[in-house]
């Protein structure tokens, strides 16, 4: 019965919006990208690479967007080790930028989008896939893909798990019924005891705390991106303003402005990475005032003059541009998004600033903090601002400290240090990961 209202409500919602969903798949090319693998066409290169392998020798993993895709990464080559040449491991995500990292990082025939959550969508891809398991990144759940698994004695684990401030106020509300699809979950692998208390009063039942993926990820030193930027730079420090978002300002806003304040001698070099591509140009547009040049102008060699700012236009490769940052800020913090993944900058030693939102890698900010190996402005003020807006005073205050960071270069050695040591001693949790993985689907 609750399957059956569940579906009622996700196909009234679907109808009520489909105006809206005609309008922007009509004008917008990214909410038409994969509608037919939404929709249950299982794409044919996918199809060949798993009916290669014998039934139940197929590991699924889905990845909602970029972090999760970063996250995945050394999961899914581990488990491919371990398993053997005669399994496969596929992947899925939600969000058009996390396809285009996925294909980049495990080639486009184990790549496809996750169907849309009704019935007979989700058992086209179950019975093509023959899943030995589904693998879900952090805290995705649909809970006709886990009612169809559970049919099908078909393990779900939920990897790097996590539940927000938000998520678990809206969870506790409805628990009697969120439970229901939560105890559908065979183990949920928790980043830190806080989530597996969570989990727990939702009703997920088999909670384990194994640790944060993203602790476990290095991303590579070097890119052809940061080479060039490095070389832009031409001895200045560099600045980086990583998953920048907001309207209105967004929070490139401030570090923009900013760029006026320095002495031509000593301005740095900013580079600006906003979370969504749709920003990209928006941001560049705000910065041209100064010579600013995109990061695909770059590496098509359209640029030779000196530049101040650079706007990273590109996919994945904001984790190798944190590599030769001398100060970073990581985005969705002054605006009230929750945050973004500090350890990215923090695995290469590079002072990080945030805003006061940072509920969505808490334990991490909380565990940096302890270190004094990260430096947070503003958290008196996470109840005052918008999830829009930068506020000024905010935004000032992030000046502050990116200039004094910059300004006195021992300190930051020290704070860079102290944070890459947390990022250090914090991982193992794929590994675990892997062998319970493993442990299930060849038990």
């Amino acid at each position: 019965m609750l399957m059956l209202l569940y579906n009622a409500f996700l196909a009234a919602g679907l109808v009520l919006s489909s105006p809206w969903w005609l309008l922007r798949m009509a004008t917008t090319e990214r909410y038409r990208e994969g509608l037919r693998e939404r929709l249950g066409r299982v794409p044919e290169r996918l199809r060949a690479y798993v009916t290669s392998v014998a039934a139940g020798r197929v590991i699924w993993v889905h990845a909602v967007s970029v972090g999760e895709v970063l996250a995945a990464s050394r999961l899914v080559a581990e488990l491919g080790e371990a398993l053997g040449g005669d399994w496969r491991v596929v992947v899925s995500t939600t969000t058009r930028t996390g396809q285009a990292l996925a294909r980049e990082r495990f080639r486009a025939e184990r790549v496809f989008y996750f169907p849309l959550d009704f019935a007979w969508v989700v058992r086209r891809y179950l019975h093509v896939l023959r899943p030995a398991a589904l693998v879900l990144m952090e805290s995705e759940i649909w809970p006709r893909m886990l009612h169809e698994c559970a049919k099908e004695k078909i393990p779900v684990v939920v990897v790097n798990a996590r539940v927000s401030d938000r998520s678990f106020k809206r969870g506790m509300k409805l628990c009697v019924l969120w439970g229901r699809a939560l105890k559908m979950v065979s183990l949920w692998l928790a980043q830190s005891e806080e989530d597996a208390r969570r989990l727990v009063a939702l009703g997920a039942q088999n909670v384990r705390v194994d640790g944060n993926l993203k602790y476990d990820v290095r991303a590579p030193k070097e890119s052809r991106i940061a080479e060039l930027i490095k070389e832009a730079a031409a001895g200045r420090p560099i600045v980086v303003g990583g998953s920048t978002q907001g309207e209105d300002p967004p929070e490139d806003s401030p570090l923009i402005r900013a760029q006026s304040s320095w002495p031509n001698a000593g301005k740095p070099l900013l580079v600006l990475a906003p979370r969504h591509p749709e920003q990209f140009m928006i941001v560049y547009s705000m910065a041209i005032e100064y010579p600013t040049a995109l990061a695909t102008e770059l590496l098509a060699g359209q640029w030779s003059k000196r530049v101040e700012i650079i706007v990273l236009d590109t996919i994945g490769d904001l984790a190798s541009v944190y590599s030769i940052a001398d100060v970073a800020f990581v985005g969705g913090s002054l605006v009230k998004r929750g945050g973004h993944n500090p350890l990215e900058p923090a695995q290469f030693g590079v002072p990080v600033v945030m805003g006061p939102s940072f509920e969505n890698f808490r334990g991490i900010v909380e565990a940096m903090k302890q270190a004094q190996g990260i430096l947070i402005v503003g958290e008196e003020k996470l109840n005052t601002i918008s999830p829009r807006n930068v506020s000024s005073e905010l935004s000032l205050a992030l000046i502050d400290e990116v200039q004094s960071l910059l300004r006195d270069r021992d300190a930051a050695l020290a704070m860079g240090e102290r944070g890459r040591k947390v990022f250090e001693e914090q991982q193992g949790a794929t590994k675990r990961a892997v062998e319970a993985i493993v442990g299930m689907v060849k038990a």
